[in-house]
């Protein structure tokens, strides 16, 4: 009988301590992340005018977009500035991005239907690229251009975009996805997977529509 006390009282201290350690983790995990959004500009909370719960978005949104030149997957190099005077969606993506398998063929419908109004899309591929070993980066531009054809993606795929996390405030979340106007402004930004309907209003909003 005292052996069963012994027993039970040291099955009833583990399970105290790994409920102490499993609660202290969350707690410094969510002080962690706290911290994370209060010492960064990446992301802002903005009120729905519909009602609805707030968005995510930019503090970018009203500022010109961030120059830059990427190179496709065949080596050829591309620039935001080659699309002056076009509507140019930036989509972040990346290979293992479960949302942006979703939203891709959303956005392969949209382009195709305002491309003849002046829209572009780019596909910027967020995956990391190992430069230091050629077979490795080249197996890994691979796997790009196969979840790129996978997705039927029409429009431009570049990589490297991770290279331009500082410049777009961050890629914390993919797809992220920033709207140009024809002036080179970004007027509309979405973090995360937002509805189609959502997409084509921001892409009209870029276009001046």
């Amino acid at each position: 009988m005292k052996r069963n006390t012994i027993v039970l009282v040291a099955v009833l201290f583990v399970l105290s301590t790994l409920a102490w350690a499993g609660w202290a983790n969350f707690e410094y995990r969510k002080q962690a992340a706290e911290a994370r959004m209060t010492a960064s500009p990446e992301v802002e909370l903005i009120p729905d005018p519909a009602g609805g719960p707030p968005q995510l978005t930019s503090p970018l949104v009203g500022k010109a977009a961030a120059p830059f030149t990427l190179e496709t997957l065949d080596g050829k190099k591309i620039s935001l500035a080659d699309y002056k005077g076009k509507a140019v969606v930036v989509n972040f993506w990346a290979t293992w991005c479960g949302p942006c398998r979703i939203e891709t063929p959303w956005l392969i419908d949209l382009r195709n239907k305002y491309q003849s109004h002046g829209l572009e899309v780019l596909a910027l591929s967020a995956d990391d690229l190992d430069y230091g070993d050629k077979a490795k980066v080249a197996q890994e531009k691979q796997e790009i251009a196969r979840s790129a054809a996978q997705l039927h993606m029409p429009y431009p795929v570049l990589i490297n975009g991770a290279s331009l996390s500082e410049s777009y405030g961050g890629l914390d979340s993919l797809p992220t996805t920033f709207f140009i106007d024809r002036k080179g402004v970004i007027v509309a930004a979405q973090i995360g997977l937002s509805a189609k309907d959502e997409l084509e209003s921001k892409m009209k909003k870029a276009l001046g529509e």
